[in-house]
This record gives C-alpha cells, structure tokens and sequence, in this order.
C-alpha cells in the first residue's frame, strides 16, 4: 500500500510539471503594474532544425521607411533564432537601405518603385524558409505580436492572418473594408469578416505557396481566393490593430484615394478568377431557379 501510495504520488508531480511546462508555451496578457495595458510575453516557439534552410523568412516591402525599418527589422529578428529578414527596398531616396542592413537584414535593392505589393512577390522568391510572415517597413509590431502567426503555421495552419475587420462602424464604411468582407462572404467564408492577405501582418506556409504560386501575392486578394478555394486551412488567428498603428499620411492630391483604387481593382481581380473558375455564381447553386424560363 505505501509503495502504491509513493507512486501515486510520483505520478501526480510528473502530471502538475507537465502542466507547468504546457502553460509556460501559452502566450498570456500580462498586465503592467499600475496599468491595465496588457503586454505579451513570446512563446517559445517549436523550432525545427533543418540544414541550410531557415524555419523562418520575414519579408518586408520598404519605400522611404529610414526612420521606421531599423525597429521592424529587429523585431522580427527576435521572433526566433532560426530566421531570415528579408528587406525588400525599392525606389528609396533616402537611407531606408542602409538602415535595413544595419539592423541584420538582407537588402533586395531595386532603384525603381516596383508597385503595390510586388515587393511580397519580390521577397518571396529570394526566401528561403519553411514559413514566410509579412510585414510592412511603416508600422514596427513587437516580436510578441507577430509569433502567434508563426505557431500557428507550426499547427498546421496555411494561411495565418491578422483578425482585423477595420473600423467596420464608421458610415459610412470605407470601401476598402467593405471589399474585404464581400469577399469574404463570396467565398463561403464570412467566419473571417474583414481579415484578409491586404493586411499585415500575416503567414504562409510552403504548402500554400505552392497551391497559390508567388506571381499571385502581388494581388493579395487573388492568393486568398486560391488559398480558400483550395481548400488551405486558413485562419485570422491573432488580433494586431495596424490601423491605429499606422502613421496618419498628409494626403497631397484631392478626389480618390489611388491605393483604395488599387486595392478595390485587386478584390475585383479576385472576385473574377472565383467566377472563371467555379461560375458566374462563384459556386453556389441556382437552388429552384429554372432561368430559361423567364427569356
């Protein structure tokens, strides 16, 4: 009986240490004294080691970002110790490269501006790791918010994406957000509201790279329609609110936002490939309609 006992109990310390380990790799708010602001702590992230190829590649687009670039790069170093930052500088005037290495990156140097999220495209084929998380050079996120999206590609998940709606109460909504959402809901996804690849920070996995091919991350809203269409586990699986991060620009022209332009033309590129592909209902069923009928 006391043998039985002592083993019991034996059992009972292996349980609470496994218990203690467990909850140590679980990121938690931990509020700061004397303010209830609450801060992360990085979970030790589940490296794999693989000869010659990174666990990790942090690609970030910069464009005139000396003063911002040397913070987002550091950041991102601290995410792992097996990990490559890939800067991706083009059409600079001004010493956002040399800030970029400074800080540890590897410097992709275009002289011209390639365009609006060609700098994804760009980086990714230079990259090299297993997983591949995006960043922008304007808005430096800690270390401790841009890990749950590596794990959560450790988990198994493909396409890891910021659970950020926008400012879905203004009226009216902005039709960038709007875009974001019908999308979404076009493809039999409204669980992610206005998550979406236009927004940072977010990760792939080299599976879904291969589904979606790199040419199509320069319009982020295509690779999210092949991403869910076939069937890639995709999930908005950590909050970052880069809206109130982003620094407010002095907008220097009157009439349309051109980048709201670009970004609405990306979503319409997206919600044509679902029609070429699945049909002019983008796959749903005409249900009880008989359409011959009504010419």
């Amino acid at each position: 009986m006391q043998q039985r006992r002592r083993t019991v109990h034996s059992a009972a310390k292996r349980v609470s240490r496994k218990r203690k380990q467990l909850n140590k790799r679980r990121v938690k708010p931990v509020s700061k004294k004397g303010t209830g602001t609450p801060r992360y702590v990085i979970p030790p992230i589940r490296e794999e080691i693989h000869p010659n190829i990174p666990m990790l590649s942090v690609i970030i687009p910069a464009m005139n970002e000396e003063k911002t670039i040397g913070r987002v790069v550091r950041q991102a170093l601290r995410i792992c110790r097996d990990s490559e930052v890939i800067a991706v500088v083009n059409g600079s005037t001004d010493g956002t490269a040399e800030a970029a290495q400074a800080a540890g990156a590897r410097v992709l140097l275009y002289t011209k501006a390639l365009g609006h999220d060609a700098g994804r495209r760009m980086g990714t084929a230079a990259a090299r790791g297993r997983i591949l998380l995006f960043t922008d050079a304007d808005i430096p996120i800690p270390a401790e918010q841009l890990a749950p999206y590596v794990q959560a590609i450790l988990d198994g998940t493909d396409v890891a994406l910021n659970d950020y709606d926008g400012p879905v109460k203004r009226n009216p909504v902005h039709p960038v957000v709007e875009a974001k959402h019908v999308l979404n809901s076009i493809l039999a996804r409204p669980d992610l509201q206005g998550a979406s690849m236009t927004a940072i920070p977010h990760a792939l996995s080299r599976r879904a790279l291969d589904v979606i091919g790199v040419p199509s991350l320069e319009v982020p809203p295509l690779a999210l329609a092949k991403a869910v269409s076939s069937g890639l586990e995709v999930r908005a699986v950590h909050h970052v609110p880069v809206g109130k991060m982003n620094a407010v620009r002095v907008k220097r022209r009157s009439g349309p936002d051109p980048l709201s332009q670009v970004v609405l033309n990306d979503h319409l590129t997206a919600i044509r490939w679902i029609t070429d592909e699945l049909g002019p209902r983008g796959g749903y069923s005409d249900l009880q309609r008989v359409r011959c009928l009504t010419r």
